[in-house]
């Protein structure tokens, strides 16, 4: 069976578009370079000499490696590498992409302290980040020496963590933010790169923008230079223009006077110190940050469910929850732009603006003032060490709860340094010195917790959360992003003001919140952000909004949703080097109505990466869909061949068994996708129903009751509890399956109708059980 070709009219249009051919970096004439800045800035570009934006990365010579090349060898994972010089070059002898051992040049130099990571070119343009890294640490601090940065994790070549593969790859994963005026010119018809740069490092333009126009005034007459109030500069860093911090006695803590807040430093920094996607190219010319990047939410795995950095997710997140961000604080107010160093060594930092006859005190750390390791530091912005020796500060700047932790499992400063106690010794020590504590500042950790377990009262406490006044942007729309597991009159209500918020982050987790609701009924709730000024916003709202149906739009509307599917194909794009654009524009394709257009992005994706199971997914999915029962189900073996362990081709195939009515194989391998992920509830669903389906009724209780052992707040698993149950006459187990739905959703209309049905039951039929 061929697939329909109807391609409706606005993804036609767009698709009929020609990407832009690559763009030469290097030859911008806009760009004059740092050398060109230092002819009136010397003092600055002294200062950025030697900083790490200037030792960002370079090409590996003499002056820029700092590694052991001198024979060296380093065992991991079984494969000893060797580090060594051929004719004043830099090589290694490691492990390639067939898992043969071989010799690779190093091109790069990555970083500088505290290690230096080094980068291999390949033919095609690809440029991979090497596994083994130089501690650059002094010796006594366990430094000098090569290292894994992945010692608990044995890679083979067909990994895609191999530093040969995919998520290896310098020019999509790291290129961006080492250097300046990075253009990734990646070709998606012949899978080549011609990735170039207007500067290897992060040098003046990088924040400042394009320097050419700047120059040409500082050529002018007078008169004229002082006709230009931004002075030729793409970026103006007015954020600290005409503000000042007086202290105050009373309280021991500095004031911001000055003009209103603004963000645009932030928004520079952000471009690289956050856990974000690049969406468009070009953030040095108008650097808007969600225009051109897609930033993290404080989502679990990433963050802690009060906010605290867990997975390497950089600076921006953590410091837009704190108090110093609300209160106008910003980056350069702490680090030297220039030099990237404090304004004041480690804790006199804060003690410019915190007097430390009011902080550095018993009062108020509760520690001897002489006592070894109690700092502002130390409390209010413990460390995290990633990639095995880069210790990273928290910069949320939150009061240490250990009361918290009890209740929360969250980190705390106080066992950090005491490593010899238990969260218990330390929330009873910080009782006994604060006995009534003020809410902290950041006090979502109770809604974030309760929507982690799935539990139903999370959906007021989100809500709670996203409305309480001068809550931070970033937890507002994380609370939003969390309600699409909670759908209901009252979150529906909170999804359409988030929809309308004054925040660009809250509008797009409303957008990502509407994966949830009907297609037909999105665009009454999202329609008007096709015409928001924020790309990101834009762009999503496409993707959310494809399957809009068309005779729901007038002719404006049309004309906006075509716009914003060009802005977010342009995204996708800039990206086609990863198989998750192929993905998505695959179910832009689908939700727009053309099955054709979908086959060849799914198809797409896998080309980047056969064993991409997203596309084997949908795109078995849309086989079925269209009655290729058969090249679905292929499909889904290929998948397995590439990827056996994997719980969801399991899945998928088990669900394609039981259509085709292969009942003892469907159950095999539903069986053997719970094994492999036991913690995902809804194979754990399917599997008791299917079993019930087939009279294995024990089995199915059995599987169904372990898994909500360990999730007994799952809605799906406690209903198909008490549905069997009820089947097979266990009344009174069912009541109380029923009854426990309640307990944690009063309001489930479709459990108290079962309720219902068998306390009736009960009473017409006594003597029953």
């Amino acid at each position: 069976m061929r697939l329909r070709a109807f391609l409706p009219s606005a993804l036609a249009a767009v698709l009929a578009l020609t990407p832009a051919g690559p763009a030469g970096a290097a030859n911008d004439p806009d760009y004059v370079g740092a050398a060109s800045c230092g002819n009136c800035h010397a003092e600055q570009l002294s200062a950025w000499r030697g900083s790490h934006h200037d030792l960002a990365m370079d090409h590996a010579n003499t002056d820029t490696v700092l590694g052991d090349f001198d024979g060296a060898e380093f065992t991991a994972h079984g494969v000893t590498s060797r580090f060594f010089l051929r004719d004043g070059r830099y090589f290694v002898t490691t492990d390639g992409p067939d898992g043969e051992l071989a010799d690779f040049e190093i091109a790069y130099t990555f970083g500088v302290e505290p290690l230096q990571q080094y980068l291999v070119a390949f033919p095609d343009g690809r440029v991979q980040a090497l596994p083994l890294a130089w501690d650059t640490r002094p010796a006594d601090q366990g430094g000098q020496r090569w290292y894994h940065l992945y010692p608990d994790e044995p890679i083979d070549a067909d990994d895609e963590l191999h530093w040969t593969g995919l998520q290896q790859n310098w020019n999509y994963m790291c290129a961006d933010c080492h250097s300046t005026n990075l253009r990734k010119n990646y070709d998606p018809a012949t899978d080549r790169f011609a990735t170039d740069w207007a500067e290897i490092d992060v040098a003046c333009e990088a924040c400042h923008g394009p320097g050419q126009a700047h120059v040409a005034w500082a050529r002018q007459e007078p008169s004229l230079r002082e006709a230009d109030v931004r002075l030729g500069l793409a970026v103006r860093f007015d954020d600290r223009q005409g503000v000042s911090w007086p202290l105050d006695p009373a309280t021991g803590m500095a004031h911001r006077q000055g003009d209103a807040i603004t963000r645009i430093e932030i928004g520079v920094c952000a471009a690289c110190h956050s856990r974000r996607g690049l969406i468009a190219e070009g953030r040095e010319r108008d650097p808007v940050f969600l225009d051109h990047h897609l930033p993290a939410l404080l989502t679990e795995g990433l963050y802690h469910a009060d906010g605290q950095i867990q997975d390497e997710v950089y600076v921006w997140g953590s410091y837009t929850q704190s108090r110093m961000h609300a209160a106008g604080v910003t980056c350069s107010d702490c680090h030297d732009p220039h030099s990237l160093d404090l304004r004041a060594e480690g804790a006199d930092v804060c003690a410019r603006c915190h007097l430390p006859t009011t902080f550095a005190v018993a009062e108020h750390t509760g520690h001897p003032e002489d006592a070894d390791g109690v700092d502002c530091l130390g409390c209010h912005m413990p460390a995290t060490t990633y990639m095995g020796v880069d210790d990273r500060r928290d910069h949320s700047l939150r009061v240490p709860r250990p009361d918290l932790s009890l209740e929360f499992g969250t980190p705390n400063a106080c066992t950090q340094c005491h490593a010899d106690r238990d969260d218990a010794w330390a929330a009873e020590a910080f009782a006994r010195l604060w006995p009534d504590p003020a809410e902290p500042f950041q006090h979502w950790t109770t809604a974030f917790h309760q929507a982690r377990a799935g539990r139903p009262q999370a959906e007021v406490s989100l809500a709670t959360v996203y409305g309480k006044a001068g809550t931070p942007d970033i937890a507002r729309a994380t609370a939003v992003r969390e309600l699409a597991a909670y759908l209901s009159p009252l979150s529906g209500q909170v999804l359409e003001r988030a929809a309308r918020d004054d925040s660009g982050l809250v509008r797009l987790a409303a957008l990502q919140t509407l994966d949830a609701v009907p297609p037909a009924n999105r665009f009454a709730v999202a329609g008007h952000l096709l015409n928001d000024p924020l790309r990101s916003v834009r762009g999503e709202a496409a993707a959310v909004l494809a399957g809009t149906p068309r005779n729901q739009l007038d002719v404006a509307a049309r004309g906006a949703l075509q716009r914003a599917m060009k802005d977010y194909y342009d995204w996708q794009m800039l990206n086609s080097d990863r198989p998750e654009s192929g993905l998505n524009l695959g179910n832009l394709s689908l939700a727009a109505g053309s099955p054709t257009q979908a086959e060849r992005f799914y198809r797409q994706a896998l080309s980047r990466d056969p064993a991409f199971t997203p596309a084997v997914l949908n795109l078995a999915e849309l086989y079925r869909n269209e009655g290729m029962a058969r090249e679905s189900t292929a499909l889904l073996h290929q998948g397995l061949a590439r990827r056996p362990d994997d719980p969801a081709l399991h899945h998928a195939l088990g669900l394609a068994m039981v259509r085709s009515g292969d009942t003892a194989s469907a159950l095999d391998e539903l069986r053997r996708a719970l094994a492999l992920a036991p913690e995902v509830t809804r194979y754990a669903y399917v599997l008791g129903v299917a079993l019930n389906s087939v009279g294995q009724v024990d089995e199915a209780v059995q599987v169904l009751d372990t898994a909500r052992e360990h999730h007994p707040n799952d809605r799906d698993l406690l209903f198909a509890l008490a549905t069997i149950e009820r089947d097979r006459g266990n009344r009174d187990q069912a009541e109380a399956w029923a009854r426990e739905l309640l307990r944690l959703n009063p309001a489930d209309e479709q459990a108290g109708r079962l309720l219902s049905e068998l306390s009736e039951a009960s009473t017409e039929n006594p003597g029953s059980e």
